[in-house]
């Protein structure tokens, strides 16, 4: 369970991150580069400890990386006004419905 609350944790800190390079505007407003830097050691840090616990690779990475999209996406759309378009967002479930995929295919396969 520690494990997952990691990854939340290394989920929340790699949008956040990516959005403050976003907010950076191309590294150009250099105070945006410290929540970026920090959220972006702190989320490999996270994900690290969470490999380290014992999550398989394939599960964590697919995790973070589906949440990552979807989350990054949405807040683009929200904070930045960025395009949200309905393919984008059937592209999205498609990943959300891979990861999980990978997630029930894992379990079936450690029992």
């Amino acid at each position: 369970m520690l494990a997952w609350l990691f990854l939340t944790g290394a989920i929340v800190l790699e949008v956040a991150a990516t959005l403050s390079l976003r907010a950076s505007d191309g590294l150009s407003r250099w105070p945006w580069l410290i929540p970026t830097g920090i959220g972006y050691l702190g989320a490999f840090g996270l994900l690290a400890q969470v490999l380290k616990m014992g999550l398989p690779v394939g599960v964590a990475y697919g995790v973070w990386a589906a949440a990552g999209v979807a989350l990054t996406a949405l807040l683009g759309w929200l904070i930045f006004k960025e395009p949200l378009t309905w393919p984008m967002l059937i592209g999205i479930l498609l990943v959300i419905a891979g990861v999980l995929l990978i997630e029930t295919g894992q379990q079936s396969n450690s029992h």
